[in-house]
């Protein structure tokens, strides 16, 4: 109504320029339609051009700005239409295409309230119109998906973020905010390439996005990459220096990095026990690298080892693989304090994982090593029979089994009760069998090797075939109760 009351004036004016108006009308009118049939091809950007050259025929025609809008959303350039769709309804109010189409670039660029208004104002218009009454749920659906996003957000259940977030950016793609808050939890959640891959999308649309270089920055801290990390956190600093998180996430890198590199040059000056405390102090700044905090868990058992505290060093190393459940390092670690605890089964099991995941030389000899110690461990130990360290002379092996067949004779213990005298025979005899073996070099050898000694006379649980005593042990008894040994 404005445009043709403009009209009137002008023509009360001068004729001539009413002419040149209606000219102009019908050129743009023209442009109109040749914006149309490439939009029906699907060639938006001529479509573009040529709804722009009628706009510029006639400015004050709100379906053109509408027309062009629709061409800009499907180029996915939704910013940029929504501004052509409110001046289509500044034009005309009643426009009801122009409320559709402002509210369907405001919920794909993830503003739902607002587009929750333009569709309700449609609806004013006409409210049978399906398409308004479909959109209407849809953003009210995403304003739902945002409201527990956030609750799961602060509970920190990430993978339901994802899945919210997922929801909405079925109605909103568009939305810088959603991709955010999903790339985020997906690099919470350790799914770092999806995360790199969304921040960099928004990127390549906008390199100066502060949130998506932080994003950047998160999933290469987490990666243990610190130093990459911070050169993010600090270029998000420069565009947003008031982003809470890339400040915090730039201390902890900055924090964690000096703490991990002091506790590595105590470890290599020997200094253990402060490089314990500086690991210590690095798993305290962030819990949530997960990566780099499973590092410092093993580097921290490697020094407990070194300090002897091997079920302290098991701990830690644990912590890592709970962590890291691929960390090589921690794997081979553990499985070593396993083997110097002789804790065989749990070493085996270690080399055996590590094995399955590096099929290397030197992790077979690992793996071939604890499954040898460990059938060596299921027999009867004869060194700790004998009291004896399994580097003992063939002297100190003969003082050992003089001191323990004195002491588990059974003449020494024949006034004890018929249970007691049953162990301590057993134990006599288990001596006697401990020498045989131990005195014998080829005998020991093959025992310490681990192999089988049934061909020798004696099978794995150390029983003597025979039952039968060394020699170098001769009883002599001097009366009822009483007796004494002579040694040859």
């Amino acid at each position: 109504m404005a445009a043709a009351a403009e009209c009137d004036v002008v023509m009360a004016a001068t004729e001539p320029e009413l002419l040149d108006d209606e000219e102009a009308k019908r050129e743009a009118e023209t442009f109109k339609e040749q914006g149309n049939a490439y939009y029906a091809k699907k060639d938006y950007n001529e479509a573009y051009n040529y709804y722009t050259k009628a706009i510029d025929m006639c400015p004050k025609n709100a379906s053109y700005y509408g027309n062009r809008a629709a061409t800009l959303m499907m180029l996915g350039r939704f910013r940029e239409a929504l501004g052509d769709a409110q001046q289509s309804v500044r034009l005309d109010d009643s426009f009801v295409r122009g409320h559709l189409r402002e509210g369907k670039c405001h919920l794909s660029l993830g503003n739902a309230m607002a587009a929750c208004r333009s569709f309700q104002r449609a609806l004013e218009l006409d409210h049978k119109n399906a398409q308004a009454q479909q959109e209407f749920k849809n953003a009210n659906a995403v304003m739902e998906y945002e409201k527990i996003a956030e609750t799961d957000f602060e509970k920190r259940d990430f993978r339901k973020v994802v899945f919210c977030m997922d929801r909405a950016l079925e109605f909103a793609p568009a939305c810088h905010r959603f991709k955010i808050l999903k790339a985020e939890c997906l690099a919470m959640l350790g799914r770092y390439p999806e995360a790199q891959s969304v921040a960099s999308d928004i990127l390549r649309m906008d390199s100066t996005n502060a949130d998506a270089l932080y994003v950047r920055g998160l999933c290469l801290y987490y990666e243990d990459c610190i130093e990459k990390a911070v050169q993010f956190f600090v270029q998000a600093l420069r565009m947003a220096p008031d982003h809470e998180k890339a400040c915090i996430a730039c201390r902890n890198a900055k924090a964690l990095k000096a703490k991990k590199e002091d506790g590595n040059k105590a470890f290599k000056e020997g200094n253990y026990k402060l490089a314990y405390e500086l690991y210590t102090e690095a798993l305290g700044i962030d819990p949530n690298n997960i990566k780099t905090n499973a590092k410092l868990y093993c580097n921290r058992g490697t020094v407990n080892s070194k300090l002897r505290k091997l079920d302290d060093a098991i701990e830690d190393c644990t912590n890592a693989v709970k962590l890291d459940d691929t960390y090589i390092k921690a794997y081979l670690r553990r499985a070593q304090c396993y083997m110097d605890t002789e804790q065989y089964e749990e070493a085996v099991r270690d080399y055996e994982k590590v094995y399955q995941t590096e099929k290397t030389k030197e992790h077979k000899q690992l793996l071939k090593n604890a499954q040898l110690e460990l059938k060596k461990s299921k027999r009867k130990d004869y060194y700790k029979i004998l009291g004896v360290d399994k580097n003992a002379s063939e002297d100190e092996i003969k003082k050992a089994y003089r001191k323990r067949a004195l002491m588990h004779h059974p003449d020494r213990h024949s006034g004890a009760s018929a249970e007691v005298q049953k162990e301590e025979e057993k134990k006599f005899k288990e001596v006697g069998e401990a020498f045989t073996i131990l005195s014998d070099p080829k005998k020991k050898t093959r025992y310490d090797s681990g192999q089988d000694l049934d061909e020798e006379g004696m099978n794995m649980g150390g029983e003597l075939a025979g039952a039968c005593f060394p020699k170098m042990l001769q009883r002599e008894t001097s009366g009822p109760g009483n007796f004494f040994f002579q040694f040859g």
